[in-house]
């Protein structure tokens, strides 16, 4: 057996309609449930999941790790101007392949959505020619 795929994204949220709102009104993704200490989402066949949590974090991590969500090119700059204008903060510029916009959610979540496909990632580094990349 092998893993197929991401089941589904749980984020620990400090305020459940603050989140709520971010995730349907910014994000566009389709509420499904929401409860005093929780909501689900659907966006596109993901499922995500808020979580009140006492220990959400309360600034954002230095690490670059963040959650990528897939957003066609017609969309991108639709969604990427209702991001700018909710006021989160963008956190990096993009200098990569693709169309992407790199933000925060209101507990610091590192976030970003992007227009692009692996393959097209990897024509992007092939062109490099670079001796350290090692292809499969």
């Amino acid at each position: 057996m092998e893993i197929r795929g991401i089941n589904h994204i749980t984020f620990s949220v400090s305020n459940i309609e603050t989140s709520f709102n971010f995730y349907k009104d910014v994000l566009g993704f389709v509420p499904k449930l929401k409860w005093s200490k929780g909501a689900y989402f659907l966006s596109g066949d993901l499922w995500v999941c808020l979580s009140l949590d006492d220990k959400t974090r309360n600034k954002e991590l230095v690490e670059y790790t963040h959650t990528a969500f897939d957003i066609s090119k017609d969309s991108f700059k639709e969604v990427s101007n209702r991001i700018i204008n909710s006021k989160v903060k963008i956190y990096k510029e993009n200098k990569s392949e693709g169309n992407s916009i790199y933000f925060l959610d209101p507990d610091g979540h590192k976030l970003e959505i992007h227009f692009g496909t692996l393959e097209s990632r990897l024509c992007e580094y092939k062109k490099q020619n670079n001796p350290d990349f090692i292809f499969f």
